[in-house]
């Protein structure tokens, strides 16, 4: 059974409405890992409904959390807006309502590409408007309960007039300089670090917000979330899951929401992603270069527990590799091999948004590299694939953009993250190659039998590997040199397919041109 079938059956062991819940602080880039929190929620929320349980999913935008530091990625000037809520603080691109939205905005449209279609609170919306009023109130009042709480399960001391509650200067409008003085409900007098003295009044929204391990629980029970994963940072001992657990059923009275765990997913050569390290893969950059189903499937195919290395390298092509090989299997194209596990179920959650009834039109993704560097128009792709017989003359529309899609993908991919050993350009003009007479005999040779050759892949490549053995040349010679006249380097794609793919008058009078 597929995992996420699983944890759908311990949801429907309660004949209710569940509220399935995801979040993040927009505080960055959104990247990857973090999209295997909202995949994982989405998962579950989907194989639910299916079961014919009812459920309601949810993502959450902390943006009233306040800018931690000048992360790499910001000018020096954003050291004035450290402390204050993100959502309050402009744009770094001057495009958008605030810095959050800046993040948010961006990943909210990758969700809709991806698929995630949940109903969205914004946590600066929540407070402003009042909506977090009475649970700000039930954690005043139980101050010395939740310290009490927090001390013993998390192991450490809080300072001395700590309050469940981060206030937010009315002069500086940041929440990280400020303490607590006096508690005379519905009235917080407090000092700032900027020097202001004042006093808020909590039945007024926006005035400050919870700390993290109190809104977590506070959050649970105001939205009725009977269902929530997170990472394994929040699920160590002492951590915020065990910490809001008991907050939230002995403060609150509400149960603790059933969960699941999962792994980061690390980036090939530089760990684990951190948006505030600089080293992360966002989720726009990954659905720019990949298809949304091939992402869905990264995740659904693996169980969230399950450690991931993404690469975004070469890597990626074996990913796409497996998609379609799993693809080929579910629609009877191909023997199921071993390994495969709960392929059915994995290849649907892995489609965005309808499952197809007949297989999409297949080409490997890396002939899809080649002639995306050899024409980089979808028209002239097209023609090519035409000629050479790749694709049927009456393809679908559907089909056709499926590959258009594909080859976008691609160029992303090869523009930004490609290796440079799959990268080359065919030379509109005769690069200048000081070939040896070795080189330019097995030319001469190669130029009297290519013409009358039929302008196949294999037709191509055992003419060259034939000239080889006549002009008694190394082979990898023989292609150095067919590299060498056309792209201007020694390596290249297999000769063949490229050949073929190219126009045979334009190669047959480069190899002329090369022997003159």
């Amino acid at each position: 059974m597929h995992w996420a079938d699983v944890l759908a059956d311990e949801l429907l062991k309660e004949d209710k409405k569940h509220v399935l819940a995801t979040g993040i602080t927009p505080s960055g880039p959104i990247h990857i890992g973090n999209m295997r929190e909202i995949l994982t929620t989405d998962a579950v929320y989907r194989s639910l409904i299916k079961k014919g349980g009812k459920g309601e999913l949810i993502y959450v935008a902390d943006d009233y959390d306040p800018l931690r530091k000048v992360y790499p990625y910001l000018p020096k000037s954003y050291e004035k807006y450290v402390g204050m809520p993100i959502s309050d603080i402009p744009c770094p691109c001057e495009k958008h309502k605030s810095y959050a939205d800046h993040y948010l905005i961006s990943f909210l449209n990758s969700l809709k590409e991806i698929g995630v279609e949940p109903h969205i609170y914004r946590a600066n919306k929540m407070y402003k408007n009042g909506d977090y009023n009475k649970a700000i109130q039930i954690a005043m009042d139980n101050t010395d309960k939740i310290k009490e709480i927090i001390q013993k399960i998390s192991k450490r001391e809080l300072p001395k007039g700590w309050i469940p509650f981060n206030i937010r200067c009315e002069k500086c409008k940041k929440m990280t300089t400020v303490k607590a003085v006096l508690y005379d409900y519905p009235t917080i007098e407090y000092k700032c670090d900027c020097g202001y003295e004042g006093k808020v009044d909590i039945r007024k929204g926006g005035v400050g917000k919870l700390p993290w391990r109190v809104d977590w629980p506070a959050r649970w029970k105001m939205l009725g979330v009977t269902f929530e994963p997170f990472g394994k940072d929040l699920g160590t001992a002492g951590g915020a899951r065990d910490t809001g657990k008991k907050i939230v059923e002995e403060i609150y009275g509400y149960p603790a929401p059933k969960y699941t765990v999962y792994e980061f997913i690390m980036l090939k050569g530089k760990g684990a992603m951190h948006s505030s390290k600089g080293t992360a893969l966002s989720a726009g950059e990954m659905l720019d270069m990949t298809p949304p189903e091939v992402l869905r499937f990264l995740l659904m195919n693996n169980q969230p527990g399950k450690h991931l290395m993404f690469d975004s390298g070469l890597g990626l092509l074996n990913l796409v590799d497996e998609y379609d090989k799993q693809e080929r299997v579910y629609f009877g194209k191909e023997e199921e091999t071993k390994g495969m596990k709960d392929l059915k179920k994995t290849y649907e959650l892995s489609q965005p948004y309808n499952i197809p009834k007949t297989i999409p039109y297949q080409l490997p993704y890396r002939h899809l590299v080649t002639l995306a560097q050899i024409d980089k128009k979808w028209d002239k792709v097209k023609k090519i694939l035409l000629r050479t017989g790749q694709i049927p003359k009456d393809l679908s529309k559907q089909d056709e953009k499926h590959l258009k899609q594909r080859t976008e993908h691609v160029r992303y991919w090869l523009d930004n993250f490609a290796p440079d050993m799959v990268k080359f350009e065919v030379k509109k003009k005769p690069p200048k190659v000081d070939l040896t007479k070795e080189q330019k005999k097995f030319l001469l040779s190669l130029i009297e039998k290519l013409p009358s050759v039929d302008w196949e892949a294999e037709r191509i490549h055992n003419i060259i590997y034939e000239t080889s053995e006549k002009e008694k040349i190394p082979i990898k010679t023989a292609f150095k040199t067919i590299y060498q006249i056309i792209l201007g380097q020694e390596k290249g794609p297999r000769a063949g397919f490229f050949l073929s793919n190219l126009n045979k008058d334009f190669v047959l009078k480069r190899v002329e041109e090369a022997v003159k």
